[in-house]
This record gives C-alpha cells, structure tokens and sequence, in this order.
C-alpha cells in the first residue's frame, strides 16, 4: 500500500516558521494502531488523516495524531490539511467541512488566509491547580489559572512567557497540557503552549489552545477581533474573532514544504 503525504508549514507567512504538520489523504480508515504508528514515524508534533465522505453536513472526517496520542482538536494541522485540499488536491468549494470528534470544523479560504471556524472553549477559574506549578513552569507569578481542557496560566508580561523555561520532566509526570499566556506588546496576546505527556514538549503554534485563548482575552479586553503571535523558536501569527459563545475564528497562512510517498 501506498500512501501520498504532505508537510505544511500552519500559521507561516514563510518557509521553517509556523508549526509544520504532516497531511495524509485516505480513502478509508485502517487500524487505528497503524495511524498511530505513522505519527509517530513522523515525529511532527500533529500527523493528520483525511477519509471523504458522502454526507450532506461535511466532506471529510478527520483525526489528529501527536507522535503519543490522538487528540480530540488540532488547529494548525486542520489549516494544512484544508491547504492540501485547496492548493494540491483541487477541491472546488470555497469552504471545506470536516467532521471531527470535536463536531463539525469548517474552514473557508479567504484571498491568502484559511478561516478556521472552531468552537469556543472559554476556561474556568481554578482555585486549586497542580502545587509548584511555577517551577514546572520556569515562572516567576502566576496571576491566574483556568481551564476548559488544557490549563491557561496568565504572567504578568510578555517577557515572562518569551523567557520561562519548562521543566519538561516534571510537566509530564503532572499530566497537564499547558497554554501559558500573557498582554502582548505589538498583538493582544502572546502564549506557548506545552504538552510533554502528548510527545509534545513545546508546540511551536497551537490552534485549538486558541479556543480557549480567544474567549479569555475577548472577555478580559473587551473586543472581538484580536491579534496574536505564539512565541515558540518557530512563531507563529494567528488572526482571531470571538465570533459568539459557540464559536471562534482563526485565521493564518500555509506554507509548502513537500510532498513524498510512504509505502506500507
């Protein structure tokens, strides 16, 4: 069996920056032991599957998977793979609707940005959260912390988040995936995001950590259409929009890397 595979490069405005994401078209699901395996060959922090469909509501189905585990919502692999779709594989509507195990994704091309259509995950307020999550974290204060599925750590400063440094170690043994974010200077946010007990010890841009980020900072700044830069050693440039309580926009560009062939 053969099996074409594209790498993509989410959330860049040019080539090794964004977060790169492996895109594998199928035509129908195997063993989910085998996609896992394939992820981790791949050893990107998302490989993404793609299986059409012929459905009234969506045209494909779609699952992610880190180099560890499936996950139940990815961004920047969504954007490459609607990129591949767009740009390599000629599909002709303006808008791509993916069924995933977080409900229906749609994904519309919009001149050089891909429109994510995600839903929107606003975070509690913890009063009890993982004791010495300042070392974990490389941090100095916390302001707050929060959480829908992962934790959203707030500091007081961009340049706390662009300097902690994560121990990795003892992130995993905690079990936490963690959005660590913060005001920004020159955007209205900035974050990182960390997920060593998924393979991923730091994700260089994270889209579905911006369903909850989105809703925070609308909330906390008082405005819809945000701006918003990650600040891993890739970067990466999100476009944002509150667009309801359901519902999220993310906005960014793909980059092209390559195209190969896997055999089985």
């Amino acid at each position: 069996m053969k099996l074409e595979l594209y790498q993509v490069d989410a959330f860049a405005d040019r080539l090794f920056t964004g977060n790169p994401a492996a895109v594998i078209p199928l035509q129908e699901w195997p063993v989910t032991a085998l996609l896992q395996n394939l992820a981790l060959e791949n050893n990107l922090s998302e490989t993404v599957f793609i299986v059409p469909l012929q459905h009234p509501e969506a045209d494909f189905e779609i699952r992610w998977f880190t180099p560890g585990v499936e996950v139940n919502l990815c961004g920047h692999a969504t954007l490459a793979a609607a990129w591949v779709l767009f740009e390599r594989l000629s599909f002709a509507k303006p808008t791509v609707v993916f069924r995933s195990k977080s409900g229906l994704l749609r994904v519309t091309k919009r001149d050089t940005l891909l429109e994510l259509d995600f839903p929107s995950w606003k975070p509690d307020r913890l009063q009890e959260y993982p004791e010495g999550l300042e070392r974990m974290l490389g941090i100095r204060e916390i302001v707050g912390v929060y959480q829908h599925r992962d934790l959203l750590v707030e500091v007081a400063s961009e340049a706390e988040v662009a300097e902690a440094h994560p121990d990795f170690a003892a992130l995993r043994q905690a079990g936490a995936m963690v959005i660590l974010t913060a005001r920004g200077r020159e955007v209205d946010f900035v974050s990182r995001f960390f997920a060593p007990g998924a393979g991923v010890d730091e994700d260089p841009v994270t889209g579905s950590a911006h369903s909850q980020l989105i809703p925070f900072w609308a909330d906390k700044l008082g405005k819809r259409e945000l701006s918003a830069r990650q600040l891993s050693q890739r970067g990466g440039t999100l476009y944002c929009t509150a667009l309801n309580e359901e519902r999220v926009l993310i906005s960014g560009r793909c980059v092209f890397y390559m195209k190969g062939e896997i055999e089985l």
